[in-house]
């Protein structure tokens, strides 16, 4: 695991899916109700498989599989977790539709995948993760926090090992 800090960010470079799976469940054990985490890269960055560890760190015994199709999954543990997957949307307008506020500001914990699609409808406070492709198995992840919560996970990320 390579990490390095920026003022206000955090870099993270997992070097396998489980590396990443066990970065997705540190910050679902980290969650809280209200939590949003926007997750935007490229197809076969990893979005869904660090949602998958989200999951896990939630207590969620289902498996997160992309909702691309569906758009939304709910999956229930010690807190719902609303995946919204906005890739199949390509006008905000089809976004703004969808009145996402029930999730957003609801008590469950939002991941949204291709979150950069639907920036300017989504809250201000939130965490947002930029997933770069660095080699077949190494991945870069780019914690960005928007408020003071979001300050505090990036914060307890620091301290987190990628390894077993």
């Amino acid at each position: 695991m390579k990490l390095s800090q920026y003022t206000n960010r955090l870099e993270l470079i997992s070097h396998s899916p489980e590396q990443t799976q066990r970065l997705g469940a540190g910050i679902g054990e980290l969650a809280l109700p209200g939590d949003i985490f926007l997750l935007v890269g490229g197809l076969g960055t990893g979005k869904t498989c660090l949602t998958q560890g989200i999951a896990w760190g939630l207590n969620i015994k289902e498996y997160a599989l992309s909702p691309s199709f569906v758009i939304i999954r709910q999956l229930y543990g010690r807190l719902p977790l609303y995946h919204i997957d906005l890739y199949r949307l390509n006008h905000i307008e089809e976004i703004a539709e969808l009145g996402l506020d029930d999730y957003l500001y609801g008590n469950g914990i939002c991941v949204v995948e291709w979150a950069e699609k639907g920036l300017s409808l989504l809250p201000t406070e939130h965490l947002l993760i930029q997933i770069g492709y660095l080699s077949n198995s190494e991945r870069s992840f780019q914690f960005e926090p928007s408020g003071q919560r979001y300050q505090e996970i990036v914060t307890q990320l620091k301290q987190f090992s990628l390894n077993p």
